[in-house]
């Protein structure tokens, strides 16, 4: 049978596409691979120990010292809550903080969480988790690092934060309804579309004129930088829940082929990775940060402009931070002049402020005025993934 009996149209082929292969793996180290094995497999020693040390980093907890932290429990039990958050205390005793509490003025129990910690941190040590003088190893980071990535993932997948709609995405734009075919390529032919299209005009065999294409929502460059508030007054689990959130902008960002860049700041940077697609860099970075003393966001700003490739690309700078700036003679001021920069180098700023006090919230409502951006408060330490989510999906509506 002739190709004419069928009333086919030769075609030719005006551009071959490129097939993309994605492949890859975390690390070809077996150490990396038995940690990461662990994790995935939902051992819950291994998934435990890593929350510790990833609280452990987060709570500035220099060392491990068995002698040390029981001596700090016994004697100064609200303090040590304070040093050491819940995790740490309960994952090294065996037993929860309240518990710990009530049961301390027993000398058995006291001699029993003792044994405890030292046994705990020797089997850390033995994993080599911990070294010899009860630092975090790298091994014991890479678990951290591991267990806090797979946590939050599972936490914006769970709880589908962010998007308000579900569609296929691709390089060429986000799925839409579906539109009438004109060249566009081959593989964006909407059959169904295109029967239904038939039947409703009542035609036996779909023509020409019945096909569909499925419609493409076409979305410029979109690059952000994910400015961390360092100080002091966010350590614990402030800063725990603002790595996190990091981590769930990174991971989306880099999902829908956009850049995403980390800027960590006290009174000084203290990294500064401008917008990649490198993903584990971000992770492994936003992992190990510690909190530091001041606050300069003025500084964090300035910074940020000079992080942001040159071009008419959406460019976007979110700040998380839980007070209003600290360093400078009249640190208010130089905060606004620096965001309005910042604005005339077309770079918009919203700020996530996590219990901010009236006058921090006055200032950050000021920046985001200036920046062309949106404040977002937070109540409950758990609504800034999903925040800084909300805020990264309203970029590609501009």
């Amino acid at each position: 049978m002739q190709d004419e009996e069928l009333g086919h149209d030769d075609v030719t082929v005006e551009k071959a596409e490129r097939i993309e292969q994605l492949d890859g793996k975390l690390s070809s180290d077996f150490d990396d691979e038995r940690l990461m094995h662990s994790v995935v497999e939902n051992d819950e020693q291994a998934v435990k120990d890593g929350k510790l040390l990833c609280e452990s980093v987060d709570y500035a907890v220099g060392s491990f010292t068995p002698d040390l932290m029981f001596k700090e429990i016994v004697e100064n039990y609200r303090n040590a809550q304070r040093l050491f958050g819940p995790t740490i205390i309960r994952e090294l005793t065996g037993y929860g903080s309240e518990y710990v509490e009530r049961n301390l003025k027993m000398s058995e129990f006291r001699e029993e969480i003792k044994r405890n910690i030292e046994k705990n941190i020797d089997r850390l040590k033995r994993e080599r988790l911990l070294g010899k003088d009860g630092t975090v190893t790298d091994e014991g980071l890479r678990l951290a690092t591991l267990v806090l990535y797979t946590e939050e993932l599972d936490h914006i997948e769970t709880h589908g934060m962010g998007r308000k709609d579900v569609k296929e995405r691709s390089h060429y734009g986000e799925r839409t309804d579906a539109v009438l075919y004109a060249r566009q390529r081959y593989k964006d032919l909407d059959l169904r579309a295109s029967v239904m299209r038939a039947i409703r005009r009542g035609h036996a065999t779909i023509d020409k004129g019945d096909l569909r294409a499925v419609g493409r929502r076409q979305h410029g460059r979109i690059s952000v930088i994910y400015a961390l508030d360092a100080s002091g007054s966010m350590r614990g689990q402030k800063i725990t829940t603002a790595k996190k959130a990091g981590i769930a902008l990174a991971y989306r960002g880099i999902q829908d082929k956009n850049d995403v860049g980390v800027l960590v700041f006290t009174s000084k940077i203290e990294l500064a990775i401008p917008p990649t697609q490198e993903f584990m860099l971000l992770l492994s970075e936003l992992a190990k940060l510690r909190a530091g003393q001041e606050t300069d966001i003025a500084l964090a700003i300035e910074s940020s402009v000079g992080q942001f490739e040159r071009g008419a690309h959406t460019k976007h700078l979110i700040i998380i931070t839980d007070a209003i700036p600290t360093r400078g003679k009249d640190p208010a001021r130089t905060t606004l002049e620096a965001a309005s920069v910042a604005r005339n180098a077309g770079v918009t700023i919203s700020i996530v402020g996590i219990n901010l006090e009236r006058e921090g919230e006055q200032l950050a409502r000021r920046i985001v005025e200036i920046g062309g951006g949106k404040l977002y408060r937070v109540a409950a330490l758990d609504q800034v993934d999903a925040l800084v989510l909300e805020d990264y999906e309203s970029l590609k509506t501009q």
